[in-house]
């Protein structure tokens, strides 16, 4: 007799949604994860009263109403608003690109005049059809803000030189003519007051989760002890590399804590020029309008990934997009099994987009 409907592998955003959706149906889940704490990539960790993105800066933010309403059932968020500001060489400008970035790089003042030197330096690159990164930002802001801002830092993110690299990556760059510094254009952002740990407490409250558990290391017990498996793993690790491994990009972060109040007075400063290894420093406590006596600084340094580093992006070029078909077309014959998430979709999800993959998939199964 098998003791539970849903067995859950990883407690991230997709798993946590997708047990908390299948636990209000009724249905009997367990969770499992090998890492020592809940939530996956947004978990936060308490360091001289700051919450610290332990994974990276998490920003909410979507234009999904249902979705705002949803993750505000489980904690209040607050009014911040993601306006990073990128250092080269020691000078200043503002993110995303807009009029105060044009102004401080070219001194222009209106819309017309930004407008201008962009197209200017468009047709002098005499690029019509964009083939590489390269190519469609220069298309895109012409040839100053690419070499000064997009160039170097691309390069250390992605471990490849800019022409290597699809168009395709970039061509989601806000670019905007109004003096607006606000990176996203959804309607909904904040952070979570009391940080992203509420949301995923909020989710996980009275399902059984057991933490500090490989499903690999005992793979034949846990695949019989529930009805249904949600995997949220690697899905090419799923299948044993049958095909091969899929490529990812990983992080490194260096935590600080100072012995001051404010270390650089905003919350994420990008490091553009090749002369840093790191793309970013975080300041933590301004995510929350923090007015703690410290503060905790984190240098986010790209590393190429390998085995038993974490993966955090999907390097979704030609051949891995290939690969990952073939392990989806394995996945869409299975019966009892949803593959769901970053990692078991191969796929950039931002949080909003998780949590409604999440929820169709519930509503489709558990109609």
């Amino acid at each position: 007799m098998q003791k539970y409907d849903y067995l859950i592998v990883g407690s991230g955003l997709f798993g946590a949604v997708f047990a908390h959706e299948a636990n209000k149906r009724g249905k009997k889940c367990l969770i499992i994860d090998k890492r020592n704490h809940p939530g996956g990539n947004i978990y936060c960790e308490n360091v001289e009263g700051i919450n610290v993105h332990k994974y990276g800066a998490h920003i909410f933010h979507t234009n999904d109403k249902g979705i705002w309403d949803y993750v505000n059932q489980f904690a209040e968020f607050n009014r911040y608003t993601n306006s990073p500001v990128a250092n080269y060489h020691g000078k200043m400008y503002n993110l995303p690109f807009n009029m105060n970035t044009f102004y401080q790089m070219w001194g222009t003042k209106t819309p017309a005049e930004a407008q201008a030197k962009i197209n200017e330096q468009k047709a002098e690159s005499g690029i019509k059809n964009p083939q590489n990164l390269e190519e469609q930002a220069i298309s895109l802001v012409g040839k100053d803000i690419y070499e000064i801002l997009i160039k170097e830092y691309t390069e250390k993110q992605w471990g490849r030189k800019a022409t290597d690299l699809p168009a395709f990556i970039i061509k989601r760059l806000p670019v905007r003519f109004t003096y607006d510094n606000n990176y996203f254009n959804d309607k909904y952002q904040g952070i979570p007051i009391g940080g992203y740990n509420k949301i995923i407490e909020g989710l996980l409250d009275g399902i059984e989760v057991k933490l500090e558990v490989d499903f690999f290391e005992d793979r034949e017990y846990w695949e019989n002890i529930a009805e249904n498996l949600v995997f949220t793993g690697k899905i090419d690790e799923y299948y044993d590399y049958c095909y091969g491994k899929l490529q990812y990009r990983s992080l490194r972060f260096e935590n600080k804590i100072l012995d001051e109040e404010n270390f650089q007075g905003n919350a994420v400063v990008n490091y553009t020029s090749s002369n840093e290894p790191y793309t970013r420093i975080i300041e933590h406590k301004h995510f929350e309008f923090g007015t703690q006596p410290k503060t905790v600084i984190t240098y986010e340094y790209p590393d190429e990934w390998s085995e038993g580093k974490e993966s955090y992006y999907p390097i979704n070029d030609e051949v891995n997009s290939e690969l990952y078909r073939k392990y989806k077309e394995l996945a869409e014959k299975e019966d009892n099994i949803i593959f769901g998430g970053r990692l078991a979709e191969y796929k950039y999800y931002d949080m909003h987009q998780v949590i409604g993959s999440a929820l169709t998939k519930v509503k489709k199964i558990l109609q």
